[in-house]
């Protein structure tokens, strides 16, 4: 009889052999994709090595802006339930936590981790800490949505004004939704109590059981009064973060010489490469951000060299630059939770 090892040793070399083939198709795309692009490449290099000083140092001002931007957001969340903690802090916890998302696998959860220890060392509650977080990633969602409506209904003619009535809306629907949750938290327990029995069933517990901690983190939630002063500029901030990531991507068109495109066709580029990012598990999203913003610079009639260079030199601000500082950031994190 032939015995299971004298069956696996022909299948060893057919592994093995397959691999390499992989590799040479691999190999090869790569390198048909190398000469056919090479001239843009070249042409591309040769706009970097002279960026205009002035305009790369307002683009490197941008991206920094538009992290504080988002800082600022958080802080005034944070603020409308009574927590009080530096701006500095708070621009140390978004460098730090947008580091983590963006170059880690998985690395919203590692964000999303750190950015709860941290608010809870500033004094938030858990049920408050929770909530800045998830309604700081609403607010964000929400923000890049109305830029990438508008920037849509704007660029190709003249915009549907009941277009943006139906935003404004939709806008004030969501704040008012946000302000009776947090007035009337106890109003949520009719959408966790139906969850809570069906948990409990799995688990062969009593059907009210874990209602009472349930209970006590809503009830928390009635700290957080958003005022419509903090929300305001809580939604002012989560506009700006997006926008003034957009204007580093802008100046750094006009860095190297790309000026011509449209205000319009650059937010349409900038927003489809930000939703890109958003399916993909690479960190950094590298090369499908990149690939997106390319092709819709060039949809707004942008070189194929020289929106390769906005794109490289744009990217190496807010992955290099940017990420090197929140690095740093949560470096020195960890330094103080330690101590």
């Amino acid at each position: 009889m032939t015995t299971l090892a004298e069956k696996a040793a022909p299948a060893a070399p057919a592994r093995a052999k397959a691999r390499w083939i992989v590799v040479v198709v691999v190999a090869a795309i790569l390198g048909a994709e190398l000469a056919l692009g090479w001239q843009s490449l070249a042409d591309a290099l040769t706009h970097l090595r002279a960026p205009h000083l002035g305009w790369l140092a307002a683009a490197l001002l941008a991206g920094t802006a538009a992290i504080q931007a988002y800082a600022r957001m958080q802080r005034h969340l944070l603020r409308s339930a009574g927590v009080r903690v530096s701006l500095l802090r708070h621009t140390a916890l978004a460098y730090a936590a947008h580091s983590l998302s963006v170059t880690l696998p998985g690395g919203p959860a590692f964000s999303t981790a750190l950015n709860y220890r941290q608010m809870r060392r500033f004094g938030a509650s858990p049920a408050i800490a929770s909530w800045c977080i998830a309604l700081s990633g609403i607010l964000s969602a929400a923000a890049l949505a109305l830029i990438t409506a508008f920037s849509t209904i704007t660029a190709n003619g003249t915009p549907d004004p009941h277009t943006f009535v139906a935003l404004a809306v939709a806008a004030l629907l969501a704040t008012i939704g946000v302000r009776r949750l947090t007035r009337h938290p106890s109003s949520l327990t009719a959408v966790t109590r139906p969850v809570l029995i069906a948990v409990n069933r799995l688990r062969h517990r009593p059907a009210d059981h874990g209602q009472e901690r349930i209970q006590g983190f809503l009830e928390q939630l009635r700290a957080a009064r958003l005022t419509p002063g903090h929300g305001a500029a809580a939604v002012t901030y989560a506009l700006l973060n997006w926008l003034l990531d957009a204007a580093c991507l802008w100046l750094c068109s006009m860095a190297v010489g790309g000026g011509s495109i449209g205000a319009g066709q650059l937010m349409l580029a900038f927003c489809a490469g930000m939703a890109a990012g958003t399916i993909t598990i690479i960190p950094g999203g590298l090369g499908i951000i990149d690939g997106a913003l390319i092709l819709g610079l060039m949809a707004g009639g942008i070189t194929a060299e020289i929106a390769i260079a906005v794109v490289v030199l744009y990217r190496l601000i807010t992955l290099g630059f940017i990420i090197g500082v929140g690095w740093l950031s949560y470096l020195a994190i960890r330094r103080g939770g330690t101590r």
